[in-house]
């Protein structure tokens, strides 16, 4: 990973390592930004917009710090300049400071690296694994995860699939994202699907959530 790292801001979307995501460009700095990345490593920062990005979106709103770089694996040019990428999540990063050299945005960027699981840590972890295959058989059905494929995943490929792709809320994602190994994330996953379970099904719980 490079210590300068094109970063494009969301108010929505939380990239996981190894994880896929599609995304359609269509504003002039970020079709900048992907025709330098593809003439370069293909390397982009997904970082996630703090709220009240509204008020300055053309600028430079604020984001969180932790985000996910990503490759483009696949890109289709269209006629009028916009852009329809793939990209698969490489690894989590955190922001020091950034560059305004360019249209876009750019950040000086340092990697995080994932602690080390002991034997305990996996044994959690594969017990963490069968509570979310026990809770989300109807969840994966309607996401971007393939079900029939689940059992073939590694436990870090898995949780981090559901983080991505299951009906979360952008913040509830980007706090998983930013979880410092994958048995912390694991048990907050499970913990914040279990929390939302029992809100659906308990009366009146929901208006009380909010």
């Amino acid at each position: 990973m490079s210590d300068l790292m094109p970063l494009f801001p969301l108010p929505t979307v939380v990239l996981f390592p190894n994880v896929f995501l599609p995304l359609h460009i269509f504003e002039p700095r970020y079709r900048e930004m992907v025709a330098d990345s593809l003439a370069g490593d293909r390397v982009i920062g997904m970082v996630l917009l703090r709220p009240g990005w509204e008020r300055n979106y053309e600028g430079r709103p604020a984001v969180y710090p932790v985000g996910c770089s990503g490759v483009i694996t696949h890109f289709e040019k269209l006629a009028d300049g916009r852009y329809n990428i793939i990209l698969r999540g490489l690894q989590r990063f955190r922001i020091l400071e950034e560059d305004h050299s360019r249209s876009y945005r750019l950040g000086i960027v340092e990697p995080l690296i994932e602690r080390d699981l002991a034997a305990d840590d996996r044994a959690v972890v594969r017990r963490q694994r069968e509570k979310l295959e026990a809770l989300l058989v109807p969840a994966i059905d309607k996401s971007a995860a393939d079900p029939r494929s689940s059992a073939a995943m590694t436990d870090e490929d898995l949780v981090n699939a559901l983080a991505q792709y299951l009906d979360l809320e952008p913040l509830e994602k980007q706090a998983l994202l930013e979880k410092d190994c994958l048995r912390t994330r694991a048990e907050s996953l499970v913990e914040l699907l279990e929390m939302k379970i029992m809100i659906a099904r308990t009366p009146g719980m929901s208006n009380v959530a909010h």
